[in-house]
């Protein structure tokens, strides 16, 4: 068989709700590694909240983070990599914008360099994997360099209304995705980019077409990945958006759905 592109989210997809790789799940991809396929991530997450799942499955492949607007390779300092953050005057254009609606937080990240506009102990713990450096402060102050990646931390209620307010403002210019449950986030990227770009970069590196990828998504940030992929295949837990798009729905996160696919498809063991 020839070498198909197997393209990992993180959240919701490859892990499980306790945030693991599961044993049946691991197993299954790297036997696919073993027989000549490619095995990559793409996630919403900076690369140090996701190295530790890089390294778990011992991947040697380019990892798209931020949804696609870091795309770079781990182990490969000489790979052509691509950085595309927002510009800062864009950044400086939405906060202002939003500050009419009501929000709890604004942070801004740098890569793996945090900023985080208001101090909140909540927020801070669940960006404190891989140990970042974290600015606290007014961003118009603190944060000097074009950010990888705004995050809007609002309830779900005001998140919808801020999501329709920069639909019809700063679509011209950015991106936006929504976190879910506990913490109802907005992630803004610059206009054109999303999961699918990334991966197309890295496929076409790898010598590998369209339809031999394989993607699995869960969320709203993986639209335009399972869309675009020869198969793409959205979890059971997944959103009712994603699912109508998508080749074919398989099990949930919890219940090996990465594994069902692969040993059906790539005639896994």
């Amino acid at each position: 068989m020839k070498p198909h592109l197997i393209v990992l989210d993180l959240d919701g997809t490859l892990l499980t709700d306790q945030q693991q790789i599961s044993t049946k799940t691991k197993n299954t991809l790297l036997q696919a590694k073993e027989q000549g396929h490619q095995v990559m991530i793409a996630t919403g997450r900076p690369y140090r909240a996701s190295d530790i799942y890089y390294k778990e499955l011992d991947l040697t492949t380019p990892i798209v983070n931020f949804n696609g607007a870091y795309v770079h390779h781990p182990k490969n300092a000489s790979w052509h990599h691509k950085h595309t953050p927002i510009d800062l005057s864009i950044v400086h254009d939405v906060v202002d914008s939003i500050n009419s609606y009501e929000y709890e937080n604004i942070i801004a990240e740098v890569k793996d360099d945090i900023y985080v506009h208001t101090e909140d102990e909540r927020i801070l713990n669940i960006f404190n994997m891989g140990n970042p450096k974290i600015t606290l402060g007014d961003l118009y102050i603190h944060l000097l360099d074009n950010p990888t990646s705004l995050l809007i931390q609002a309830n779900e209620i005001n998140s919808m209304i801020i999501r329709d307010h920069l639909h019809a403002v700063h679509a011209e210019v950015i991106e936006h995705r929504r976190w879910g449950a506990p913490f109802h986030i907005i992630e803004i990227v610059r206009r054109g980019l999303n999961k699918a770009v990334g991966i197309a970069h890295v496929a076409k590196d790898l010598g590998i077409p369209r339809e031999r990828i394989i993607a699995f998504g869960d969320e709203d940030n993986d639209l335009e990945m399972i869309e675009y992929a020869g198969l793409g295949v959205a979890m059971g837990n997944g959103i009712p958006t994603l699912k109508n798009i998508a080749n074919e729905i398989t099990t949930t996160n919890n219940d090996d759905g990465i594994a069902k696919i692969l040993i059906d498809r790539l005639k896994l063991s």
